[in-house]
């Protein structure tokens, strides 16, 4: 079963990292995406650009309209995600616990639905 991993954290955080710490991190973190693709797990993983570059699009009565940023202002922001593949939520979770950013936010892990044959 797919499960998406969505990364959430304090940008804050991170500026307040020196270099090296940051360096750490990433190391880490591309450490463990290396270990999930052999392990069987990993189908995709990307990192998003700040919330400042994000815009918010809404229709409305046919109506179009666009706005800067995400729509609440919160301290923790969606920073990324991996999709995941694996037999069940406990093993979703237990993947999720890895991610060296869930020692510095939090990790939602949420099973993908599945349409059609697949289903």
């Amino acid at each position: 079963m797919k499960y998406l991993c969505q990364v959430w954290f304090d940008g804050g955080v991170l500026d307040a990292m020196t270099k090296e710490e940051k360096a750490e991190l990433d190391t880490n973190s591309l450490n463990y995406d290396k270990e999930l693709v052999e392990s069987g797990h990993m189908i995709v993983a990307q990192a998003l650009q700040s919330p400042k570059s994000a815009v918010t699009v809404r229709v409305r009565n046919g109506e179009m309209s666009v706005t800067d940023g995400p729509f609440a202002e919160t301290k923790e922001a969606l920073g990324g995600f991996i999709l995941i593949e694996a037999k069940d939520l406990n093993e979703a979770i237990r993947i999720a616990a890895g991610i060296p950013l869930a020692r510095l936010g939090a990790i939602e892990v949420r099973p993908i639905h599945s349409f059609g044959k697949d289903a």
